[in-house]
């Protein structure tokens, strides 16, 4: 899994890509998601989830991807689950020091961050802490609604 992971930023500018088109797909259908219910659908979309980006990204499901602004290296990935950058422990060589022989998932999120047109702008945006409410959940759901409902507040109008 570990060289699928590092295989996966090696590529991030195509993967990258691929999702975008992905979730353009997604949007395009949300009138049929929203028919068949949001609620019917997450668990298959969260196993679907679960295979690919499992595969490709050691993905933890947190329901909250941010591969694309990480250079698709899956942040939760960090043994201390650090969502904004690596701790002051990453060894000379780009190791993690609570794991030496894997290296730093920040250090590979910044290598693949330069695989993608922006990666470096989106990286070093603030990510919020992780709601662990949402573990287990599709983040493809999760995005297709938020690009799709108006937000609750103005939703009640």
């Amino acid at each position: 899994m570990y060289s699928v992971r590092r295989w996966s930023v090696r590529h991030a500018g195509g993967l990258n890509q691929f999702y975008n088109g992905l979730e353009r797909v997604l949007v395009v259908l949300a009138p049929l998601w929203r028919l068949i219910g949001y609620n019917r659908l997450e668990r298959p979309f969260a196993f679907l989830e679960r295979q690919v980006k499992g595969l490709l990204f050691d993905c933890k499901m947190c329901g909250q991807c941010v591969l694309s602004s990480t250079g698709m290296s899956c942040s939760m990935n960090c043994p201390k689950n650090l969502r904004n950058g690596p701790c002051g422990g990453v060894r000379a060589n780009g190791n993690c020091e609570v794991k030496p022989e894997m290296r730093c998932v920040w250090v590979e999120a910044w290598t693949g961050a330069g695989r993608i047109k922006g990666g470096l702008e989106k990286i070093a945006v603030v990510q919020l802490p992780v709601d662990r409410r949402l573990e287990g959940r599709s983040s493809w759901l999760k995005v297709v609604r938020e690009r799709t409902e108006p937000p609750k507040a103005e939703a009640k109008k």
